[in-house]
């Protein structure tokens, strides 16, 4: 049994609580804790769950909208069940796979042509 980490990243849900439905409101919230990010910037972060995130940002949020890092940031451990999978045969004769050899031929003049 295998586990893996999984992340949900809820800034967008944070923001319609907080009556915030564009991405460039949160802009000027994130201006006044220090943190200057570009419109396309904000954007990515709130429409896809960022891989990398600073600390700074994320202190800015919680401020911004009022919430704790538990809020913004939900972890879950997921366990999966290791699932055998049948192996294919793959060792067969390479004959098969072999492309037939092209054949070239001279293009058959036109009686009339010289």
């Amino acid at each position: 049994m295998t586990k893996r980490v999984e992340t949900i990243w809820n800034l967008r849900r944070l923001m319609a609580d907080q009556g915030l439905f564009k991405t460039t409101e949160l802009i000027p919230l994130l201006a006044e804790f220090g943190v200057s990010l570009s419109r396309e910037q904000v954007f990515r972060l709130v429409t896809q769950t960022p891989e990398r995130a600073n600390l700074n940002f994320i202190g800015a949020v919680c401020a911004a909208l009022n919430c704790t890092a538990s809020d913004l940031i939900e972890v879950r451990v997921v366990e999966e069940k290791a699932v055998a999978t049948p192996v294919e045969q793959t060792r067969t004769t390479i004959g098969n796979l072999r492309p037939r050899p092209a054949r070239i031929h001279r293009p058959q003049q036109d009686p009339g042509h010289k």
